[in-house]
């Protein structure tokens, strides 16, 4: 059921992390504050394919 998505900066576009998510409780997007190594400071990062 958990599929793993990739998390990419909404700054710089760079996909920096992976995680995982149920898609059948959790149909939208997901969005987290992370740290960007590219950026060098907390952004958004957003799901991406």
């Amino acid at each position: 059921m958990r599929d793993i998505i990739t998390l990419a900066c909404s700054e710089c576009k760079s996909r920096n992390y992976t995680t995982t998510k149920n898609k059948k409780t959790m149909t939208d997007k997901l969005e987290l504050s992370k740290f960007c190594p590219a950026c060098r400071k907390h952004t958004p990062h957003k799901e991406t394919k």
